[in-house]
């Protein structure tokens, strides 16, 4: 497998679970920028919709996965064993679903035009305020001492919400919220987790020198 990442996007969910099942796909930088890759793949190529994560699949067809909800979901599903998503067609999967699209729209989504600093005054205090509330909702799904959010294991959500810690960047403050202080704290330490950011971090660093 292929896999396009980008530096500090949501892509690390996607890096954290194949390093939590033990996957090794060939890591492959996408400048958002100068829309460059690594390795010289015309990108467009891959995604037109120009966007990471994408996995390029070891299929004959050769398919391409986007969107990290859809491809980590894809991935704990090839491995069922690891306990990283519930099964299709319960109920608990219906309810993942649910958090997973509630990450997406209410946190994920939010952040993209503050930190591209679209909004107006008012519209970026609304924006923010939404964030702060989602983060909120998830801190009270910790209050009860769980170590992540649908309990004691580490799930594809998990990986998500990490991936989209992007509210420093969005000026959305959260700080307060000490549950999912702790909680952040407990998934920094994770060795899949440590690994994604080291990988992308060499990717980047390397990718970046050689466009210089």
């Amino acid at each position: 497998m292929k896999l396009y990442i980008a530096n500090q996007t949501c892509s690390q969910a996607v890096q954290i679970i194949a390093n939590e099942l033990g996957l090794e796909p060939e890591l492959v930088h996408y400048n958002v920028f100068d829309r460059s890759t690594s390795n010289d793949d015309d990108f467009a190529k891959v995604n037109p919709l120009m966007y990471v994560p994408a996995l390029v699949l070891d299929n004959d067809e050769k398919d391409v996965l986007s969107e990290t909800i859809v491809v980590t979901s894809y991935l704990a599903d090839q491995h069922p064993e690891a306990g990283l998503i519930p099964a299709h067609g319960t109920l608990d999967r219906v309810k993942f679903d649910q958090l997973l699209v509630f990450i997406a729209t209410e946190i994920a989504q939010k952040h993209i035009p503050l930190m591209r600093k679209l909004l107006t005054e008012e519209g970026t205090a609304w924006t923010r305020a939404k964030i702060v509330a989602a983060y909120t909702t998830l801190d009270d799904r910790l209050a009860d001492g769980r170590a992540f959010l649908t309990g004691d294991k580490f799930t594809v959500a998990d990986a998500y919400v990490f991936a989209t810690w992007w509210h420093e960047r969005s000026g959305a403050h959260i700080s307060h919220l000490k549950n999912l202080m702790a909680y952040k704290a407990r998934i920094d330490a994770l060795p899949s987790v440590v690994k994604a950011l080291k990988d992308e971090a060499e990717m980047f660093a390397s990718h970046s020198g050689a466009s210089a």
